[in-house]
């Protein structure tokens, strides 16, 4: 277990504290994105939580990066752009020193009874323990992706199956849902197979959006793994995307997107 209590302390009910636990691969002195969007994700649940009890549930999530973050105190808002019996839209947006840097917007879904109709043909992962263990660190720096174990089968550069374990609490003391667990880690996804060397070309991602077909479920509190089918694709304009089908360890659940500026070095 890395030696940091969690990602996030909570100083108040909107504003919380990095800890070294987020340092950036891109750079090290900045916060890496992704339990930055996991937070954003468990702010989106408690909020709806404490306004309704029906049960809805999330089935997208769409974050824009506006910016880079400091490893800082950061703030926090969540708003009510089209509430509804049926379908709920929803915004959040973190910040640092007063400059938004994500904005989320999130729908959630009523539930409905569909037992008989589920199904997927988006293809099995492989079992995880016939995948290698792969040490992030050996690619990246920043202390991040030390934090989440990892599994992989690459078959060349660009193309790879993960399976993937966050061992540091989202924020320190406060339980989080398996969802917001989930999109807590998904954009370590862009680093897991580059296509090219971080020396030769720099291609961050500037959103991400994840669409759920069902609520990821782990089988304990220990046993978080998440599984991803990703590929990573450059075009010719400095444009490129990081496709990527996730998995727990019933099946697929839902996919991925995030949007690359590729920038040869």
């Amino acid at each position: 277990m890395p030696n940091v209590p969690a990602y996030f302390l909570r100083l108040s009910p909107t504003r919380f504290r990095a800890t070294s636990g987020v340092e950036g691969a891109w750079n090290p002195a900045e916060q890496h994105i992704a339990p930055a969007l996991g937070l954003i994700a468990h702010l989106i649940e408690r909020e709806h939580r404490a306004r309704r009890d029906d049960g809805m549930q999330l089935a997208r999530v769409s974050y824009d990066i506006l910016g880079v973050m400091p490893i800082d105190v950061m703030d926090t808002a969540v708003r009510v752009l089209r509430p509804g019996r049926t379908v709920e839209l929803v915004e959040a947006v973190l910040s640092h020193d007063e400059r938004p840097a994500v904005i989320a917007r999130a729908w959630w879904m009523q539930r409905a009874d569909t037992t008989a109709l589920a199904g997927s043909d988006l293809p099995p992962m492989p079992p995880r323990q016939t995948l290698p263990e792969w040490n992030a660190g050996e690619v990246w720096p920043g202390r991040f992706v030390t934090t989440v174990q990892t599994r992989r089968r690459q078959e060349r550069p660009g193309r790879a199956w993960s399976w993937l374990r966050p061992m540091v609490d989202l924020v320190e003391g406060e339980d989080v849902s398996p969802t917001a667990r989930t999109l807590g880690t998904v954009d370590i996804l862009n680093g897991v197979t580059v296509r090219v060397m971080p020396e030769q070309a720099v291609f961050p991602n500037i959103d991400l959006t994840v669409h759920l077909f069902r609520e990821p479920a782990f089988v304990s509190p220990e046993d978080t793994w998440i599984g991803a089918d990703t590929t990573v694709s450059f075009g010719p304009s400095g444009m490129g995307l990081t496709h990527t089908v996730l998995h727990d360890g019933l099946g697929p659940i839902g996919t991925v997107d995030q949007a690359l500026t590729v920038r040869p070095r």
